[in-house]
């Protein structure tokens, strides 16, 4: 059986970052699972490759080569740092580049940070809907960590280990499903 491949669509335009750490720690919880073959993609990093571009010709290499990664994952883990209110604007001009039916299926984890409790709608009422656009199966539980549970990008709520260990249950079997129909020489969508 092949790897599990995962993207993990980091939103966050600082290195490190409690978005990155949650990321890692979801993947972490995958490897307990599957053989994962992971990716991060930082659209933050693809600079004016991304930025500049107002059509999907017009992206740089290395941002081509990002947008092609999430197309053909087997699982898309999103972790965004909540700004204003919402996900930050490079990261949704990143997935204003993703082809409309490329996710169609496709299982996505929802992962944010905030700075308190107030933004934790952020999962439901922001990233939801954007996936649901894609037509993407996203998991029912997504994960939504404030700053208080945090030491610089270090995790110390052990409570945001159990969230994490919920939404990979989620996806489990969903992901079994998809590595076998892989394996039988089916196409994963």
């Amino acid at each position: 059986m092949s790897a599990l491949s995962v993207v993990v669509v980091n939103g966050s335009p600082n290195t490190p970052s409690r978005s990155g750490t949650l990321g890692e720690l979801a993947v972490a919880e995958l490897r307990e699972r599957f053989d994962v073959a992971a990716t991060e993609v930082r659209p933050y990093a693809l600079g004016a490759g991304l930025a500049l571009a107002t059509a999907r010709a017009e992206v740089s290499a290395a941002a081509e080569e990002a947008l092609t990664a999430v197309e053909s994952a087997d699982l898309v883990i999103v972790t965004i740092p909540v700004y204003r209110g919402s996900y930050p604007g490079i990261f949704k001009h990143f997935f204003d580049l993703v082809d409309q039916y490329a996710l169609a299926g496709m299982p996505v984890l929802l992962m944010a940070t905030g700075g308190s409790e107030r933004h934790s709608l952020v999962i439901d009422q922001v990233l939801r809907p954007l996936f649901g656009f894609f037509q993407a199966w996203v998991a029912p539980a997504g994960v939504y960590v404030p700053a208080p549970a945090f030491d610089g990008a270090a995790v110390l709520d052990a409570a945001v280990y159990t969230r994490i260990q919920v939404a990979v249950d989620d996806l489990a079997v969903l992901l079994t499903a998809r590595a076998g129909h892989a394996e039988a020489g089916y196409p994963a969508g």
